[in-house]
């Protein structure tokens, strides 16, 4: 786990607000690293967890975290998910996430919000696993609650609340991922006034800036610009278009002045992380922290 910054190290303590605790139950990219699962954050508000995206590995991480305090986060409780994209590194533990927790504890249906294209995926999942269903669901060798494996989509096709219970809102926002158009970021905010935005994946977004400003904590991707510069030119290219470099990323956070950063889906190519936190010290003084899987924010 690395931290920077004096004030990041009260996180828990003395800057802690009520009303949402952020859970890093990934952080990692296609990069296959054993440390780091796919890309995945729960937010917790009260008794109810609120995940977003659903990169590799995102179940066994919900139940590392249940162990560690976080029951919101046990199997039964897998029953709200929130895509950025369609991105396989976002959504390649969906199977996992549909199925695992109805065998295991869910016994409620699971709601997915994501962009169009998400009805279609979750169907053909669905599809894909006909086989595991008929044992399951409809021969009688076991015993199944067949409200868990309901699966019900939601797409969301513009800015604004995509969902509003009594103790949280959450906002979708379109953000700039290269040419993928359909990609957006989420605002949580609770009743206290807590705010937590999570940016999915993204070069540097007007959108995102405004829809960050003054929030509590913002996780965001980040790439280590100088260290792109040993890339191929596709490669550069490609990040510059589809990704936020550690520079861009200092001017966001300069913008939107969140009580800390959070850094996730991190690229570093090799060079240490405090390479990528020295870019974003070009720009940004506050509290930062390079999240690990299973770090806690509060």
């Amino acid at each position: 786990m690395m931290r920077v910054a004096a004030a990041a190290l009260a996180l828990g303590m003395g800057l802690a607000r009520g009303g949402a605790v952020v859970v890093m139950l990934g952080t990692g990219t296609p990069n296959p690293e054993p440390e780091r699962s796919g890309p995945a954050v729960a937010v917790i508000v009260g008794s109810r967890a609120y995940v977003v995206d659903a990169g590799p590995g995102v179940v066994r991480r919900a139940a590392q975290a249940a162990r560690l305090g976080f029951p919101q986060l046990e199997s039964k409780g897998l029953t709200t998910l929130f895509l950025t994209h369609l991105h396989s590194d976002h959504t390649a533990g969906m199977p996992d996430f549909l199925l695992s927790p109805a065998v295991t504890g869910r016994t409620e249906g699971l709601e997915v919000y994501g962009p169009a294209g998400v009805a279609a995926m979750v169907r053909d999942l669905m599809r894909a696993y006909r086989v595991d269903l008929d044992i399951r669901l409809r021969r009688g060798w076991e015993p199944s609650i067949p409200a868990a494996y309901a699966m019900r989509t939601h797409e969301i096709r513009k800015d604004g609340v995509a969902l509003k219970t009594a103790d949280v809102q959450v906002e979708a926002f379109r953000v700039k991922h290269g040419a993928l158009r359909d990609s957006f970021g989420y605002r949580f905010t609770t009743p206290d006034g807590k705010s937590v935005v999570i940016s999915g994946d993204t070069t540097l977004s007007e959108n995102l800036m405004r829809y960050a400003q003054g929030c509590d904590i913002l996780v965001h991707e980040v790439y280590s610009a100088n260290a792109l510069k040993r890339r191929t030119p596709e490669w550069r290219r490609y990040h510059a278009a589809f990704h936020t470099s550690a520079v861009d990323l200092g001017r966001i956070a300069a913008r939107v002045k969140p009580r800390v950063l959070v850094l996730y889906h991190s690229l570093p190519f090799g060079d240490p992380p405090d390479q990528i936190v020295t870019e974003i010290r070009e720009n940004y003084p506050g509290p930062l922290i390079f999240a690990s899987d299973l770090e806690v924010i509060r």
